[in-house]
């Protein structure tokens, strides 16, 4: 995998120690005169797939591409470094996709809903969102997700709810969702480094299914064994 950008950092000690689902403290406020996101469009590198990876690939030797769109007030600000976005990127890379993009925004509908377009816009198959999907007045991803996307897919967050429940009582207080934009698969993750992967990690086989079905059409699901 290509190095991340040295800017982005390790999650710093305090943050380390926390609970992966607990609460994360809600960024400060953005001004209108706030910097461009930091962006690595075209992120992608040699990936070796971890063994039994790839179930998701639809069609031999062709991988399935993704995005990872973080949503921080302060990264995007560069006052923290970024942990969970390249978190997501050396997963997906380890499961076998196609990473084709990255980038930082902040906690603001305009510029999350724009993220996630420019990503459909590109043809991207799987588009995650880290950040933003708690209680604080700040966490608006799922509302910017729900207002672009086409369909819902209900049953992707409450996977993900249900599978960190076994973790933490806490996780009933998530509000990410899920939902296609187009040919686009969008998929709101917690902004914990350890609980964005873990969510994910509960429903990659299905993701790779679904977006089988999204890009290519109806499969004989009766003749699938994953």
């Amino acid at each position: 995998m290509r190095d991340i950008d040295p800017k982005m950092g390790d999650l710093d000690g305090r943050q380390a120690r926390e609970h992966p689902n607990a609460a994360e403290p809600p960024d400060e406020p953005t001004s209108h005169g706030e910097p461009e996101p930091h962006v690595a469009a075209g992120f992608a590198g040699t990936v070796t797939p971890l063994a039994g990876a790839g179930s998701h690939v639809a069609v031999p030797g062709r991988r399935q591409t993704a995005s990872v769109i973080t949503v921080s007030d302060r990264s995007s600000r560069g006052q923290r470094a970024d942990a969970s976005g390249p978190a997501l990127l050396a997963l997906l890379e380890a499961e076998g996709y196609e990473v084709v993009g990255y980038c930082v925004v902040p906690d603001e509908r305009p510029r999350i809903e724009a993220a996630i377009r420019g990503e459909a816009a590109k043809d991207v198959a799987l588009v995650l969102t880290t950040g933003g999907t708690g209680l604080s007045p700040r966490d608006v991803t799922p509302e910017a997700t729900c207002a672009v996307c086409d369909r819902l897919v209900p049953g992707i967050p409450e996977a993900m709810r249900a599978a960190s429940m076994a973790i933490t009582p806490r996780a009933c207080l998530s509000r990410a969702t899920a939902g296609t934009l187009g040919r686009t698969l969008v998929v709101n993750l917690p902004g914990s480094p350890r609980a964005a992967c873990e969510n994910i990690r509960a429903v990659i086989g299905p993701i790779g299914h679904g977006l089988r079905i999204l890009r290519e059409g109806p499969v004989d699901c009766a003749s699938m064994t994953s």
